[in-house]
């Protein structure tokens, strides 16, 4: 992918004319969604080892330098793909514990909305699961412990009071168990997405296993 803009006729009838040609740039926010775009896209191939800075820079066409332009780190940059994940997911989840209704239906649609996600941005699939970021920055890793940490309270919430309608004696616990519990599934069903190289789907038999915790 080229830094610049195609040129366009009346560039070449200008370089023929012996002037030179004029090329417009992008704007600094475009060539960071480009470069977050190109990354996640580089991540969506099963096998793919670790990403570089160079290897980036390579398929974008431009130099390692120019990614730097926009970015202070490679970390920085996979914390740009973590915010796009989190902005994402938690304006759904949010949408759905302000809804009325059953807590339990609630809380089956945020584990589902999650793994369709994950399913159709399989780079962040690795992202959210972990493989992505093996080797590189611990704080990576702890932003997402953190996201699922999110996840799994926004679960609790909907489901205490699901068993409070119920009339729990125990409410608090029941929540935390059954939150704790889809949310390692979710996970779960990320990591065999990933690593089957995204050819199983996380939405595999997902009514019947929420049904198995409900």
């Amino acid at each position: 992918m080229s830094e610049h803009a195609p040129a366009t006729p009346d560039d070449h009838a200008a370089a023929e004319g012996g002037q030179p040609k004029v090329r417009q740039r992008m704007k600094p926010g475009q060539r960071r969604e480009q470069i977050l775009q190109t990354l996640a896209g580089m991540l969506e191939q099963p096998g793919t080892e670790r990403i570089t800075t160079a290897l980036l820079a390579s398929k974008l066409d431009v130099s390692e330098a120019a990614l730097y332009r926009h970015f202070a780190s490679k970390a920085q940059m996979f914390e740009g793909l973590i915010d796009f994940i989190e902005h994402s997911l938690f304006s759904l989840i949010n949408q759905i514990a302000e809804r009325e209704g059953d807590g339990a239906q609630k809380a089956a649609r945020m584990v589902t909305v999650l793994l369709q996600f994950g399913e159709k941005n399989p780079g962040m699939a690795r992202v959210m699961v972990g493989d992505a970021l093996v080797f590189e920055d611990e704080r990576l890793h702890q932003r997402m412990n953190q996201l699922f940490e999110r996840i799994e309270s926004a679960l609790r919430q909907v489901l205490r009071v699901a068993a409070e309608a119920n009339k729990s004696a125990t409410p608090t616990a029941d929540a935390q168990v059954r939150a704790a519990a889809l949310a390692a599934f979710a996970l779960g069903q990320l990591q065999r997405f990933a690593r089957s190289g995204f050819k199983r789907s996380p939405l595999d038999h997902l009514e019947a296993s929420l049904a198995l915790m409900r």
